[in-house]
């Protein structure tokens, strides 16, 4: 299962080095279902390698500000901090794998 990444956890889990896949969603998007499996499937599969996770926005607005989520689903790689890819709506499980391996 995904990690479940909030204003007040973000900066010791999916800022703490390493890969992280942060995933924006919220409740009431259509798109953001579609693509919260494939979230889940890839924190298996990368589990160990790098921290996937969620960010609710209606829930955690701050992490949301400041990085500019504007539309969702938004899926951002960050790699030791900063953010290294970005995809905005949905996209297939191979494309996002293509992306985190690109920063492993």
């Amino acid at each position: 299962m995904a990690l479940q990444f909030t204003d007040s956890n973000f900066q010791d889990t999916a800022l703490a080095g390493g890969v992280a896949v942060v995933d924006f969603w919220a409740e009431w998007c259509g798109p953001c279902r579609l693509i919260g499996p494939i979230i889940d499937e890839l924190s298996t599969t990368y589990d160990g390698k790098a921290k996937i996770g969620k960010v609710n926005v209606d829930e955690n607005p701050e992490v949301s500000l400041k990085y500019g989520i504007r539309s969702i689903p938004t899926v951002l790689i960050i790699k030791d901090g900063e953010v290294v890819d970005k995809q905005v709506g949905v996209t297939t499980k191979a494309a996002l794998q293509a992306k985190i391996e690109a920063h492993l």
